[in-house]
């Protein structure tokens, strides 16, 4: 049985919102291992003098919990 564990994430690119998505993976992964998925909740962008400047996403990225480590004890 594999437990999945979610994380709720902000995430800003000033080239897309896939590269928005790529960089909250990217930076989650710094972090956290064994990442599965990222589901896109939400996006928006920052408008300027008429233009996009800036794609925003809200995304929930998932990841197996391993099995391979040790529970930990109370002492």
């Amino acid at each position: 049985m594999s437990i999945i564990k979610v994380l709720e994430l902000m995430s800003s690119s000033e080239k897309s919102w896939e590269d928005a998505a790529a960089q909250a993976v990217s930076e989650a992964g710094r972090t956290v291992k064994n990442i599965r998925s990222i589901y896109i909740q939400d996006h928006s962008a920052v408008v300027r003098n008429n233009k996009l400047t800036e794609f925003r996403i809200n995304a929930k990225v998932s990841f197996e919990v391993s099995a391979d480590l040790p529970a930990k004890t109370k002492k």
